[in-house]
């Protein structure tokens, strides 16, 4: 007799992707593989509406992509500290009778029911974001060199693939400046095919600004080692070629200045270069300078 007073119905609860510059890694998802965001709450009488549901926050590193795991397809880039992406809506809250009163129908005794959840599988994936990603066969002296100039302290070996993740470290420069650097896994001829680890390397170096490559002074043909790292870089994804890149021949204290000037003969001569040494930190200083440089110079 009093009319129509039913309230709306409150959303379903979404499903939010955060950036948070404190992570690295995805680890601590690793057993949160269920997510379930509750409901909103059904409207009332008294044209009261209903709360809605409580959003579920993700909080992930700067890096992450969100992809549907049937489609492929990517959803979300998260690659700001406090970026709020949301991820899967909540359902919208259906609406109470009060809505739908009119001059002839002055108490309806319908509403609209609410929207659906939606579900699904998806796929959290995380590229490594660092200002220089290094680029060579397993065995250049790349976490070496990583342990060196960082504060990282990567697994070293004399043996193929020992590192099997990206490790990142922080280049101290001068004046309190700073750069990451990524020690990435040992890439190989064919990881474009997924030899190896193939693209679960691959896959990280298109975050990096400038890649630098690193090849052994003791190498057979330092030309073709190279060739063989750019190919697999081209056919992976042609755009990284537009990368800044940098050549280190690794393990140069053994070399005297015939040797090095035989080496500086094979190499591009369009590409910056310079022997390093972390044994003996030889070039290492001059190593950051360059990279400093070629980070900060202006985009053409």
């Amino acid at each position: 007799m009093g009319g129509p007073d039913g309230g709306d119905g409150g959303r379903g609860a979404h499903i939010i992707l955060r950036g948070n510059s404190n992570l690295w890694t995805l680890l601590h998802l690793r057993y949160y593989k269920n997510v379930l965001a509750e409901d909103g709450e059904g409207g009332s009488s008294n044209n009261s509406s209903g709360r809605s549901g409580k959003d579920v926050i993700i909080d992930v590193p700067l890096g992450t992509i969100a992809r549907d795991e049937e489609t492929g397809k990517q959803e979300v880039e998260i690659l700001e500290d406090g970026q709020e992406v949301v991820w899967i809506p909540g359902g919208r809250g259906g609406l109470g009778n009060a809505n739908f009163a009119t001059s002839t129908n002055q108490a309806p005794e319908h509403s609209q029911p609410g929207e659906a959840g939606l579900e699904g599988w998806k796929v959290l994936e995380l590229k490594v974001l660092a200002d220089v990603g290094l680029v060579g066969f397993p065995n250049a002296g790349k976490s070496t060199l990583l342990s060196v100039i960082t504060a990282a302290k990567p697994k070293i070996a004399d043996y193929a693939f020992t590192t099997i993740t990206p490790n990142l470290g922080i280049v101290e420069y001068r004046e309190g400046k700073s750069f990451c650097i990524a020690d990435l896994p040992g890439i190989i001829e064919g990881a474009a095919e997924g030899k190896g680890l193939g693209h679960r390397f691959l896959r990280h170096i298109e975050r990096n600004s400038v890649l630098l490559f690193l090849i052994p002074a003791d190498s057979d043909d330092h030309k073709k080692e190279f060739d063989i790292l750019l190919n697999e870089l081209e056919k992976f994804n042609p755009e990284l070629l537009n990368k800044q890149f940098i050549i280190a021949i690794s393990k140069s204290d053994m070399l005297d200045d015939e040797l090095k000037a035989a080496i500086e003969s094979e190499l591009p001569e369009n590409i910056p270069h310079l022997f390093i040494s972390s044994l003996t930190n030889k070039g290492l200083t001059e190593l950051k300078d360059m990279l400093w440089k070629v980070l900060n110079q202006p985009v053409v």
